[in-house]
């Protein structure tokens, strides 16, 4: 018969030789080894994967179990159904509305799972888990990848004791949250791209949406980017993934801020408090990496290029190795591995779940923040073109809270309105982005370590780029006459 169910689980990447650590701090229990041959499967043209679901027919012990899940976060929708046969049965669950017409049998292996997993049941503050610990490699055609995972699966009792035990096994062996399931793994893999920098998802719609339910969905999405980044770091240094890192901290940070006074409780100037931390951390590889591709790259082209650029660009990559060898060290810390575990814990079980405005009418409340939000901007851009430096920073700022919020509050409304107000927003962060590099640019020269001809480059090429403030400035007075004059998409 099908079941379905909601399964509650968190997931944790941890190395080979430190899965035996795992297990022997954990509570003790019944406990179960077993082999796992996993075959994923889906549609020439991705149906389930565009659909956010993932298909598994998994063979163990003589028997095969068919499962969908799809959904995100702390809980997802799981349907499971003994079947006989090793390809999947397209009648079950959710697949029929999943699939277009005629697709049902177009339904093909992607990869393949096989892992061993050491499984105990174990009692932990009133609630029953499931601890599995898999290693074993996910394979689709020629290209392999390994796996070594913890998970927790709660089984009864309060989602809260995941986190405890979580907490209490990190302790014993460095535990990196995971939000990348061994679908995504797979499918990354059969796409030729296991690792590479990750993008925030873009938030799907939500009709008649809770304030909650939004401010979840985003900071989900903005943890799952953190937590995919910091993977990639921990391998290789990646300029793109130090931004998407920093991307996906300053949409976390700017959602606790546009919904604080839904969600402020107990928690969360914890969690605010070590997200500047990482944002910070990151700042000095970002910066450099900014100064190497939006002045160093294009002054070698110049003709002739400016003297001395040769010792300038290599004092810069030098500083670069430092400040990602830094980042690297940061998001392998155990002060990282907490913040993401303490910050998934305070979105999914934080006491700000029970207030009442977490209940209230999403859109209601996203049309008071944005109102609100764009006054703000209108009226301290009035200081845009003959304020000092210090007023048209405030007014960046002002626009990356506006766009942060109106990107997260899309799905509320009309799209097409939404996307065109966001397009002119961003031409106008761009602009105050330009400027505030030049800001940064001259703020970097004591940490570059510059002999005298690499400092006069320097100093040159900074020159030529303060030449083009009084541009840029005009540029952003112009985007936010425009964008007053578009129609505000909140209504």
């Amino acid at each position: 018969m099908p079941h379905q169910s909601q399964e509650i689980e968190l997931k944790f990447l941890c190395a080979p030789d430190e899965l035996g650590r795992v297990l022997a701090a954990a509570p003790a229990g019944d406990e179960d080894t077993r082999e796992l041959i996993s075959v994923y499967f889906d549609t020439p043209e991705l149906h389930l994967q565009k659909a956010g679901a993932s298909l598994r027919v998994r063979e163990s012990r003589g028997q095969r179990v068919q499962t969908l899940k799809r959904g995100d976060g702390l809980a997802r929708e799981e349907h499971e159904a003994r079947i006989e046969s090793d390809a999947p049965d397209p009648s079950l669950g959710p697949l029929p509305e999943l699939l277009p017409q005629g697709a049902h049998g177009e339904l093909k292996a992607a990869f393949h799972v096989r892992v061993t997993r050491r499984q105990r049941l174990v009692h932990y503050d009133g609630a029953e888990i499931e601890l599995a610990v898999d290693q074993g490699e996910v394979r689709g055609g020629k290209r392999a990848s390994p796996i070594s995972e913890v998970e927790l699966e709660l089984k009864s009792g309060a989602p809260e004791a995941l986190f405890g035990l979580a907490r209490e096994l990190s302790h014993a062996a460095p535990l990196y949250l995971s939000f990348a399931t061994k679908s995504q793994r797979g499918q990354a893999l059969v796409a030729g791209s296991p690792l590479h920098a990750h993008r925030k998802a873009q938030i799907a719609p939500f009709a008649g949406a809770t304030v909650g339910a939004v401010f979840q969905a985003i900071a989900r999405s903005a943890l799952a980017s953190v937590a995919a980044n910091a993977e990639v770091l921990r391998q290789q240094a990646d300029a793109d993934a130090v931004h998407q890192l920093r991307v996906a901290v300053r949409t976390l940070r700017s959602a606790m801020s546009t919904f604080r006074r839904a969600v402020e409780d107990a928690g969360y100037e914890p969690v605010k408090s070590e997200l500047k931390w990482l944002a910070h951390a990151c700042d000095t590889a970002r910066n450099l990496d900014v100064f190497a591709a939006e002045t160093l790259a294009p002054a070698a082209q110049m003709a002739p290029p400016p003297t001395s650029l040769e010792a300038l660009s290599g004092a810069v990559e030098r500083a670069r190795a430092r400040a990602n060898a830094q980042v690297a060290e940061v998001v392998a810390s155990a002060r990282f591995r907490g913040l993401l575990i303490e910050a998934t814990g305070w979105v999914d079980t934080g006491a700000w779940l029970q207030g009442e405005a977490a209940d209230g009418s999403a859109r209601r409340f996203a049309s008071k923040v944005l109102r609100k939000r764009f006054a703000g901007l209108v009226r301290d851009g009035h200081h845009l073109r003959a304020g000092p430096d210090e007023a048209r920073h405030q007014v960046r700022i002002d626009a990356k809270k506006l766009r942060y919020a109106a990107e997260g509050f899309q799905g509320l409304y009309t799209r097409k309105d939404a996307k065109r107000f966001i397009d002119q927003l961003k031409t106008l962060q761009d602009e105050l982005g330009a400027l505030n590099d030049l800001a940064t640019a001259e703020a970097m020269l004591p940490g570059l370590e510059l002999d005298a001809p690499a400092a006069f480059a320097f100093g040159e090429l900074v020159g030529l780029k303060a030449a083009d403030k009084d541009r840029h400035i005009a540029a952003a007075a112009k985007a936010l006459r425009r964008l007053a004059h578009i129609e505000p998409f909140w209504g």
